[in-house]
């Protein structure tokens, strides 16, 4: 009998044992490949962890869940889109729109016509269709799931372009050019003057915030200006050609005058061309910012601006006045007159 129980003692023993051990290997095991797994990935001499993604709690009763629904407010998507205060513009067209063209070709769709009444309506609409498409790079995300409409929204924008643009832009070109843009805003529109118009041209400056992909599942904020050009087919205005520029943030810091429109006139218009003799007071409405100056010729001279989401200034038109006369669209190349005075020296 008392060999019996001993046996079973060594036995508990044992296996109380190979428990504690298993227990040790399993905590230490466990603390080693999280510490290796966050250990792969740092950023600013820091370890990198992803954001937690926060999952609906299952284990709330029926009753709670409702009374949770009943306390929640509407939430304000803004919020998670973008951290810019400026009004987004682009809001005309939702997910039942485009749920009309859903795996339809580019060939297959015919829009209507009222999208196309006006330079602004194509570019408002045109902005809107687009802003919730979202083109995945391999290797970059910025979310989970599927992020908004997904590729759905490409055809139909494609259709706003007029048929000499697809000529030069196929749609499967078109569509890579929307490669890891996964959010667009429309933030600011404002028509601009075109320099010897012969092709009755409509164009107008365009600025926009961006959200793109990134390899850490962050995603990153990103801005362009540029413009698009419009024509008229058949009572509808298409547009006809795009050009972006990226938006940088440390330039304008550390490399300053050019980027500030006063004291970009004052070396460009003042020093290099001299041919100011008297600046007027500036003003400004918005982003927009008008300079105006009276020449060493006697006219009168202005100059228009707008200013960017990074508060860069960039040119937009230039105007003269002679006398009591109208105001008279010019172009002067402040480097022209660089070049002149580097010959006149040589």
């Amino acid at each position: 009998m008392k060999n019996t129980l001993a046996g079973r003692s060594r036995q508990v023993v044992i296996l109380l044992g190979f428990l504690l051990v298993l227990l040790l290997v399993s905590y230490f095991g466990i603390g080693m490949y999280l510490e290796k797994k966050s250990a792969n990935a740092m950023v600013m001499g820091g370890k990198y962890y992803e954001m937690l993604h926060i999952e609906n709690k299952a284990e709330l009763t029926a009753d709670s869940r409702t009374e949770s629904l009943a306390e929640e407010k509407e939430p304000d998507l803004e919020t998670y889109f973008r951290p810019s205060s400026l009004p987004v513009l682009n809001t005309r067209y939702d997910w039942n729109f485009i749920d009309d063209y859903y795996d339809k070709k580019p060939s297959e769709i015919k829009l209507p016509s009222e999208l196309f009444k006006t330079p602004e309506d194509t570019i408002i609409n045109y902005f809107s269709i687009l802003r919730e498409a979202a083109n995945l790079e391999k290797g970059k995300s910025a979310g989970c799931g599927t992020l908004g409409n997904a590729g759905i929204p490409y055809p139909i924008a494609y259709n706003f372009l007029d048929d000499t643009y697809k000529d030069r832009l196929s749609y499967k070109q078109y569509r890579k050019t929307f490669e890891n843009i996964l959010h667009i805003n429309l933030i600011k529109y404002h028509s601009v003057p075109v320099y010897d118009n012969k092709e009755n041209i409509q164009r107008y400056f365009v600025e926009l915030e961006t959200i793109e992909g990134n390899e850490k599942n962050q995603g990153s904020f990103a801005y362009y200006y540029g413009f698009v050009d419009l024509k008229e087919e058949m009572k509808e205005f298409k547009i006809s050609n795009i050009e972006f520029h990226g938006e940088n943030y440390l330039c304008a810091p550390y490399h300053g005058w050019a980027y500030d429109a006063e004291m970009s006139v004052k070396v460009r218009y003042g020093e290099w061309c001299e041919l100011i003799e008297k600046l007027y007071p500036v003003k400004q409405e918005g982003y927009i910012k008008n300079i105006t100056f009276k020449g060493n010729d006697g006219s009168d001279y202005l100059l228009v601006y707008y200013q960017l989401t990074n508060g860069t200034d960039i040119e937009i038109a230039q105007y003269r006045k002679a006398g009591q006369g109208e105001w008279e669209q010019i172009r002067i190349n402040p480097e022209d007159c660089v070049k002149k005075e580097n010959e006149a020296v040589q």
